[in-house]
């Protein structure tokens, strides 16, 4: 696979079995296997409530920072469901994104959405 492929997801779903059989699973093999060289992860929305709540999704959160998933969270999402530092304590940078969204749609990563 050629060098330099950059991936940004999107994760806005408040599905869990959405998260576990796909977003979750794509993302983290696609990085384990290095599918792709650098892999933003990106909790944007109901997803950021989602995530606050589960223990087994802030595990999985774990696993993907552990082989080198960035993992940012919307702060303006956050913030709404009263979630920011739930998401700070679990590792995810809580920061504005709609305008590194802007420079990666913008840019050469490949983004998919959920």
């Amino acid at each position: 696979m050629e060098q330099g492929k950059k991936l940004a997801v999107v994760w806005t779903s408040g599905d869990k079995e959405v998260a576990e059989k796909m977003v979750f699973m794509y993302t983290f093999n696609a990085k384990k296997f290095n599918w792709w060289d650098e892999i933003n992860f990106i909790i944007w929305g109901p997803s950021s409530k989602l995530l606050s709540q589960d223990k087994d999704l802030q595990e999985y959160i774990a696993k993907m920072k552990e082989v080198g998933i960035k993992v940012y969270a919307c702060k303006a999402c956050a913030d709404m469901y009263g979630v920011s530092a739930d998401l700070e304590k679990i590792g995810a940078e809580v920061k504005y994104m709609g305008k590194p969204l802007t420079e990666y749609l913008q840019s050469d990563y490949k983004v998919i959405t959920f």
